[in-house]
């Protein structure tokens, strides 16, 4: 996929070089552009095929066989971790480390721009994600829950939200300045809090791991659609201004 991807960036590049004659301050917006509109349609129908196969019963024996694995791990050490792990995928967490990130850009930046943006990725998944759990109404799974839920399974909520807001800063992490050590710590640390976030659902017995998949497929969308619009509003204004 990586190979595909950068074939088709130069294939881009050379396009706009060679037929559109736009000019070299505006191709990162074109490639940023196609190429998330690409990932935009992969992620879709990604997502398609597998509420497919749910809707056909073909992942049972998946969400079997890796849920017995999962919860295998389950110790009064482990525990602890992962429910404070589900609660950074929760509405606590989101407003805690949005005041965090609010205040480094508003001193950093002088600029609420980016906390909107993410916020905005954030809503969207989280209202989108509501409108799929009623619409193919999956009850949760019946082994022991380690949490209270009272809400339906399919797509988890939580790994939704957490691959579209720290989905979107890993985005951010590439389109600041900053060392290249900082941004690597960064990246690691936000890939380790979506895995972690969506394991932690289906360690507390809360979600199916279909459901998580699905939550990662959702929010990763919704990342793809709004870098898509993000960079034609950049365009648009670019093109005012001159």
């Amino acid at each position: 996929m990586r190979k595909i991807l950068a074939a088709f960036i130069r294939w881009v590049r050379r396009f706009i070089r060679e037929t559109l004659h736009v000019q070299d301050e505006n191709l990162p917006y074109y490639v940023t552009i196609a190429v998330a509109i690409v990932l935009f349609v992969i992620g879709l129908n990604a997502f398609v095929e597998l509420t497919d196969e749910l809707v056909e019963n073909e992942l049972e024996s998946f969400d079997r066989s890796v849920t017995a694995w999962v919860v295998s791990f389950r110790s009064d050490s482990l525990t602890p971790f992962f429910r404070f792990m589900t609660e950074m995928g929760d509405v606590i967490g989101y407003i805690v480390i949005s005041v965090a990130i609010a205040a480094y850009f508003y001193l950093r930046h002088r600029s609420w721009r980016f906390i909107v943006q993410t916020l905005l990725v954030l809503l969207l998944s989280t209202v989108c994600n509501v409108v799929l759990k009623r619409f193919i109404n999956r009850a949760r799974p019946t082994a022991e829950h380690l949490v209270s839920v009272n809400t339906l399974s399919y797509p988890s909520g939580h790994s939704m939200s957490a691959m579209a807001f720290y989905g979107f800063l890993i985005y951010l992490c590439f389109q600041m300045t900053m060392h290249r050590v900082v941004r690597t710590l960064l990246v690691i640390g936000l890939v380790f809090m979506i895995l972690s976030i969506g394991l932690s659902r289906i360690y507390l017995g809360v979600h199916f791991p279909s459901d998580v998949a699905a939550g990662y497929i959702g929010g990763f969308i919704w990342i793809t659609f709004c870098v898509v619009i993000f960079n034609v509003i950049d365009l648009l204004r670019g093109r005012r201004a001159n």
